[in-house]
């Protein structure tokens, strides 16, 4: 059935959540990132920066209700793909916080491959005070768009210039795990089967399990810092890319990092064949 863009605006019942340093740690743990900052509780720590998708995964899910108002089956909902990531980072979390979390549709196209959603997801505190704000883009392909007169869609920030054409100033390569993707579902608290479930992968139409993209992700966030910022985590405050080819395990990607360029390092990462798991990658910071 056609995504009805009368969902433009509706929004999630807030997710509240509570971290702790076990919980930042296991984050962390699961990346094999032991930088002291998210894991010497001699110090203060915080959360490593791709951290706040676990806060975001059950508003994520509950989107799939909104998109069933707007006109998607559960069948179609249940397929959405994480297409786009656009976190921006306005102070580090740190344990024992009470965060919540919801997500609002901000505008809804038809493109080729089908349906695109675009939702904005914000973390705040309780103070209200934002902690992060996500622009996530989730592509429901096969799908047709139907315009139901509903007020105009809202842009996401563009991307920084520096994506689009870059020059490598280092390469890293990095392992993937057999099971990786076991250990990041846990400690992530994200549940998707088809990063686990080698049955419903299939049944999916994939090859087997796939490591998901904000894993990917992760792992070039832990190589940047740890190579380009020395390891201070906390500079950071805007990062993101574009899920395109699949990782599977166990496997080796390669992580292409450009030249920093006024406060952004553009990056890009390649799966073991070869294929952009990450393009127009980007990180900025202070």
């Amino acid at each position: 059935m056609p995504f009805s863009t009368s969902t433009i605006g509706a929004q999630t019942t807030s997710e509240q959540h509570t971290t702790d340093a076990r919980w930042l740690m296991a984050y962390a743990g699961s990346l094999g990132d032991m930088n002291p900052s998210y894991m010497d509780t001699t110090q203060e720590i915080y959360a490593h920066p791709v951290f706040p998708v676990c806060l975001e995964w059950p508003s994520i899910l509950a989107t799939r209700q909104l998109a069933g108002a707007g006109g998607l089956t559960d069948q179609e909902a249940s397929k959405g793909v994480h297409a786009t990531h656009d976190l921006h980072i306005y102070r580090s979390i740190r344990p024992n916080e009470t965060l919540h979390t919801h997500a609002r549709i901000i505008d809804v196209q038809e493109i080729r491959p089908g349906a695109a959603c675009v939702m904005q997801i914000d973390t705040v505190d309780l103070a209200d005070q934002l902690v992060c704000r996500t622009y996530q883009t989730t592509i429901y392909r096969g799908v047709g768009v139907s315009h139901d007169h509903a007020k105009p869609g809202e842009a996401a920030p563009p991307l920084p210039s520096q994506v689009s054409d870059f020059e490598v100033d280092r390469v890293i390569f990095a392992p993937v795990a057999a099971q990786l993707a076991h250990t990041y579902t846990e400690c992530a608290h994200i549940w998707n089967p088809i990063h686990t479930d080698r049955a419903v992968a299939l049944a999916a139409g994939l090859p087997d399990i796939i490591l998901h993209g904000t894993a990917t992700l992760a792992l070039a966030v832990s190589g940047i810092i740890n190579q380009c910022l020395n390891g201070d985590a906390d500079r950071v405050r805007r990062l993101g890319g574009r899920f395109a080819a699949m990782v599977f395990m166990p496997s080796d990607i390669e992580l292409q990092i450009g030249k920093a360029d006024r406060g952004i390092i553009a990056f890009r990462v390649l799966n073991a064949q070869g294929q952009e798991a990450i393009s127009q990658g980007f990180l900025s910071y202070q």
